[in-house]
């Protein structure tokens, strides 16, 4: 089996425990810390492998854009990219700052729902850390375990910063970005809004759900608050980088209200 087959064979094997795990956290769901402990670690060893190959490569190739294509499966280098986004949004969180916010747009929160959830998920995650770090005996399984569960706290940080930070964005032309931290991010231009009212919907199903009939619902804490009924079907990409198709958009805003006023008012 060549290097580059086995680096590709370990992205697919780590990619659904380290989709999981988000989707989890994502959920307000603190997985077992031997759960978080062994994907964390899979993931680690994928990438040291990957790191290893893509050296490799990038010599042959005398490109890393080409040497990364070929080592690494898109769903994969998307994962990575999220997360490596999420944790950039713990600095703009610190300082303060959204991204993609430009003066005169509205910024429309959308974490309501779920801060509470991931502060209690942060507050069991320090918890078990400490609980963990006193029941190991052996000194370097300790010191591995808590690196990896410091990992996964600082992911349930970067994850709630991705959201507070990159919030849906109206802007004057009556653009609207609808987001979800850097996992999920489609631009509806105004002439592709049919009409827009409240609609407090609790819709089961995953963080981005899409029906047969062309509806996207983008779920925050189980529920949704705001309808879009377009003039025509926009395409768009889950998170993973699935090509979708919607009609109806159902996303989720603390204030519904004053989005879809806003909105009326810049369409027409």
């Amino acid at each position: 089996m060549s290097a580059v087959r086995a680096a590709r064979i370990g992205a697919a094997l780590a990619l659904p425990g380290e989709l999981v795990l988000v989707v989890c956290l994502a959920a307000g769901v603190r997985p077992p810390g031997a759960v978080t402990a062994a994907v964390e670690g899979l993931v680690l060893g994928v990438l040291l492998l990957e790191g290893w190959v893509l050296t490799g490569l990038r010599r042959c190739t005398g490109s890393w854009r080409q040497a990364l294509r070929a080592v690494v499966p898109e769903p994969v280098r998307r994962l990575l990219l999220h997360e490596l986004r999420a944790c950039a949004g713990l600095g703009r969180w610190v300082a303060r700052r959204t991204h993609g916010v430009r003066p005169g747009d509205l910024a429309a929160a959308y974490t309501g729902p779920q801060t509470a959830m991931m502060y209690g998920l942060l507050f069991v995650s320090l918890i078990e850390t400490a609980g963990l770090a006193l029941l190991i005996p052996w000194p370097a399984v300790d010191r591995v375990v808590l690196a990896l569960d410091l990992y996964g706290v600082l992911l349930v940080l970067a994850l709630h910063a991705a959201c507070v930070t990159r919030p849906h964005v109206l802007r004057p032309d009556g653009t609207l970005r609808i987001r979800y931290g850097a996992l999920f991010d489609l631009t509806v231009p105004p002439d592709a809004v049919a009409s827009a009212r409240v609609e407090r919907r609790y819709p089961q199903g995953r963080l981005v759900t899409v029906s047969e009939d062309g509806v996207l619902d983008l779920i925050v804490g189980s529920q949704t608050t705001v309808t879009l009924e377009l003039t025509r079907p926009l395409d768009f990409r889950r998170p993973l980088g699935a090509p979708a198709r919607a009609r109806t958009l159902r996303f989720y805003a603390d204030d519904p209200h004053g989005l879809v006023t806003a909105l009326r008012r810049t369409v027409g």
